[in-house]
């Protein structure tokens, strides 16, 4: 708001921060009123408005935050305390701002969170220093990049490191496709995106799983593919890929004969990548 003001600008002008590709957050949502409001007893349902608000105004997190502060196994009283608690955290200034202290923090999160679920944390969680290592291999610069087991956005967040290190706007150079299974670890990523100041297009939950869908019509559409699958599957029904198999098809060298999906992947990888795509 302080530098949109200090330019001139309107800094209650929705597309002033839209054009900076920042999401809007109403003043309703903003956290001068959650804090003032915290040692409410209405302080739930306050949050659970906000969460709806940013989402109103927001299309791209449509679907995406919690909205079940409210309810009565909450208790209130931590959550004020917790919102006061937060208040001290800056993650707004200047400083912070260069430093990602907002999207350094969800990371954290996103980690301790893994490592209490044990091997389950595998599923949406690839360690930051692997993630790291991947993409200083593969080097996304610029274009289309997939990740079709993105998991919570790791491989998107860190591609964007990369390339604003080499002096360049990420939201300009790198355009984000991602395909998650599973639903709520779908919306983690869509987070993630938004509070690194990024957008893609994940397609999550419902029927979507990339063995059997293409929800992204990836057929030599992409620079870079970028990911961390999940290794040793089995039980893949084969019969419903009969039809995906041969030359320019999603699977052109045929079908493994173990019961194994690592050489599904690299076939996925393969098919999706234009010639000079890595």
């Amino acid at each position: 708001l302080t530098e949109l003001a200090d330019e001139g600008a309107d800094p209650e002008d929705q597309d002033e921060y839209r054009a900076l590709n920042i999401f809007w957050v109403p003043p309703e949502a903003r956290w001068p009123h959650l804090k003032a409001q915290a040692k409410q007893a209405t302080i739930g349902r306050l949050v659970d408005d906000a969460m709806a608000a940013i989402e109103r105004d927001n299309p791209a997190l449509k679907g995406v935050l919690p909205k079940d502060y409210a309810r009565p196994a909450l208790d209130k009283t931590r959550l004020g305390q917790l919102i006061d608690l937060i208040s001290n955290i800056k993650v707004g200034d200047e400083e912070a701002r260069s430093k990602d202290v907002l999207g350094r923090i969800y990371e954290y999160f996103l980690g301790e969170f893994a490592r209490t679920e044990g091997s389950k944390g595998g599923e949406f969680y690839t360690p930051a220093s692997i993630v790291r290592l991947l993409t200083e291999v593969i080097e996304p610069f610029h274009g289309r990049i997939l990740d079709p087991a993105c998991g919570s956005g790791g491989m998107f967040v860190q591609s964007a490191r990369f390339v604003a290190e080499h002096q360049k706007n990420p939201a300009a150079e790198l355009a984000i496709c991602g395909v998650e299974k599973t639903d709520e670890t779908g919306r983690l990523c869509r987070l993630n995106l938004a509070v690194h100041a990024l957008e893609g297009d994940i397609r999550h939950g419902g029927n979507v799983n990339t063995y059997y869908d293409d929800p992204h019509s990836a057929t030599g559409q992409f620079d870079f593919v970028l990911a961390n699958p999940p290794f040793n599957v089995n039980a893949v029904d084969k019969e419903r890929l009969k039809d995906m198999v041969g030359p320019g098809r999603r699977f052109p060298f045929g079908l493994p004969k173990p019961d194994n999906a690592n050489y599904l992947w690299i076939q996925l990888f393969y098919y999706a990548l234009n010639a000079t795509g890595r």
